[in-house]
């Protein structure tokens, strides 16, 4: 995810910036750049790459007290110079740095900015040009920059300077994280406390829809009607540990909100130059050779495999079977003529699986393990790896390797079904680009999501996930994320099932939460609904767009059907964190379990 630094005070701003760029890499990036400051204009330096290959180009002669700097992953236009920010409007007046996304920018390109000749492909562009168009009309910079913001729909956190004023950077944001950092002869913008960490621990946190006036001597913050906000500052007190997970209270939730970088990564790490998808030679031809998958994982992993055999049975047309590692190594089926192994771990270290690699490897047959961890276990002894490209996962319950283990078995199926010339109806690179947006929107989405854990599960007992096709496989998953972390008692069920012996189960005030992301089930998981609240259950409809009904309580964006679970499992995440914060939960650390599981 982007990254926005900013400084003003009496030092030169230039290494201050690059240092806090390079505190935000972990967050991933593929173009980045300054803009600096002084009397003599706004000088800008960017670069598609790395931060070093920034450094290369920046001026080291120019001295400048103020400037802001950004890291980009890429969502409007394609990584380049051009693309890269900051961004500046047509006269060169006003220089800005925006993360987020701008769900309305070509309707406002369209209304306000025709006669504007954009220099870039991105959503971005279109705030800073509509600032100088209302500047023009005779309005003041703060005037203009609040007027564009009540036109911007979707999220956004904002650096901006003005040429004709070199003593501010003007700050908003909406949806998007955001800090001031506080000096004695300086202030700082950051949207992570650690990128400025070198300079200050002092912080004050920007809310929604504020924008704020910083100088070098004075924070001033508004709401949008122009009314005058007093927040106290707090210290970021981060130890070695802390600095990892940043100012997240937790690393579930900072690692819940990398799966749009996640997604990013992994369409890079398996695209070629020419841009499509690809893996290894020898793993086309295993995987073509094979007249059967059997995927073997256990817990979260082995719910990644009961959606990628939709995945590969679909796409690939090679029949697939899913088996739980620790049942399959003392109770292993009859096997078909030609089976290929795909072994699914986070760690590549689960013993479980491990046991059934051997037993495997023994009679002969070759194996795939796909896993996070370059030179684990699983991944040396297997013959073939797919790596996932995650980055460390620290919290126990699995968030972000579970959809990285998604986005591979998809990629895996759509290059196994191109090398059988068969015809797929999407271009996989572009649908897994509109999910890593559509996650981006709903990681903005934790107040409604906290709000609908308040409701549902802060004093329940028990509760249960149902879901048709692919939907129920996703309802197991996020039954297993909520019952590892709160603590409470929650199961998944087809939701067919549900009258062959479950809804007995069901009580006055039993929360039950229903997917509804496909077309030719929605009517029959809504039937379902009614059947248990008919018996007293409280429901909760999480549907996709296109899917929508007047009752339902969340409404994911909509994306290719097939994959769907790619999204519609952030919310069942993200719910079940917030059941655990107000239960009171070990987080990251629930009781009796462990990160990897490394003995049978």
């Amino acid at each position: 995810m982007c990254g926005i630094v900013g400084y003003i005070g009496n030092n030169d701003s230039k290494e201050i910036l690059l240092k806090g760029l390079e505190k935000l890499e972990y967050r991933g990036y593929d173009s980045a750049g300054i803009a600096v400051m002084n009397e003599n204009g706004v000088h800008v330096f960017k670069e598609k790459g790395r931060i070093a290959d920034l450094r290369n180009i920046v001026d080291r002669d120019i001295f400048a007290n103020t400037g802001i700097g950004h890291t980009r992953w890429a969502t409007h236009g394609v990584p380049s110079r051009t693309n890269a920010h900051p961004h500046q409007s047509a006269t060169g007046r006003f220089t800005l740095v925006h993360n987020g996304v701008i769900e309305n920018y070509e309707i406002l390109k369209r209304e306000y900015l025709q006669e504007v000749s954009l220099q870039s492909d991105t959503d971005t562009e279109i705030i800073v040009q509509l600032i100088e168009l209302i500047v023009n009309d005779g309005f003041t910079t703060e005037e203009a920059f609040r007027k564009t913001l009540k036109l911007l729909k979707g999220s956004y956190a904002i650096a901006l300077l003005d040429q004709e004023n070199n003593e501010t950077i003007f700050v908003a944001k909406n949806k998007s994280p955001l800090l001031v950092g506080l000096g004695e002869t300086f202030n700082v913008v950051a949207s992570d406390a650690m990128a400025m960490l070198q300079v200050t621990d002092q912080y004050v946190e920007l809310m929604d829809k504020e924008i704020v006036i910083v100088t070098k001597s004075a924070v001033t913050i508004k709401k949008l009607n122009g009314e005058i906000i007093t927040r106290d500052p707090y210290t970021a007190e981060l130890d070695a540990s802390d600095i990892e997970k940043g100012t997240y209270p937790h690393y579930m939730l900072k690692e819940i909100d990398e799966q749009p970088l996640v997604m990013r990564k992994i369409i890079q790490q398996y695209q070629n130059e020419l841009g499509d998808l690809t893996i290894d030679r020898e793993i086309i031809d295993a995987m073509n050779g094979a007249d059967r998958i059997y995927v073997v994982a256990a817990g979260t992993s082995y719910h990644a495999g009961l959606v990628g055999k939709q995945f590969i049975e679909t796409m690939a047309q090679i029949p697939v079977e899913v088996h739980i590692a620790s049942e399959f190594g003392y109770n292993m089926p009859l096997l078909s003529k030609k089976p290929l192994f795909i072994f699914l771990s986070q760690s590549g270290e689960t013993a479980d699986s491990r046991a059934v690699l051997v037993q495997v490897k023994e009679m002969g047959y070759k194996a795939i393990t796909i896993t996070n961890v370059q030179g684990s276990t699983l991944s040396r002894e297997a013959d073939y790896t797919l790596l996932l490209y995650a980055g460390p996962e620290i919290a126990v319950a699995s968030t972000k390797a579970y959809t990285a283990q998604l986005a591979v078995l998809s990629i895996l199926a759509e290059v196994i079904a191109k090398s059988r010339d068969s015809e797929l109806d999407f271009d996989l690179v572009h649908e897994l680009g509109i999910i890593a947006n559509a996650m981006e929107v709903l990681c903005d989405e934790k107040a409604e999501f906290e709000g609908i854990a308040r409701e549902f599960l802060t004093v329940t007992r028990n509760a249960f996930f149902i879901g048709r096709g692919i939907d129920f496989y996703v309802g197991l998953e996020g039954a297993l994320k909520l019952k590892e972390i709160s603590y409470i008692q929650a199961e998944g069920f087809a939701g067919g099932e549900l009258k062959h012996g479950t809804i007995a189960l069901i009580e006055e005030g039993t929360p039950v939460i229903a997917l509804a992301t496909q077309d030719s089930v929605n009517l029959s998981i809504r039937g379902n609904v009614k059947e248990v609240a008919a018996r007293g259950a409280n429901t909760c409809i999480i549907s996709m767009k296109g899917l929508e009904a007047e009752e339902d309580s969340l409404i994911i964006p909509e994306v290719h059907e097939l994959l769907t679970p790619l999204i519609s499992v952030i919310p069942l995440q993200f719910i079940s964190y917030y059941a655990a914060v107000h239960r009171d939960c070990d987080v990251d650390k629930p009781r009796n379990l462990a990160k990897s599981v490394t003995v049978e």
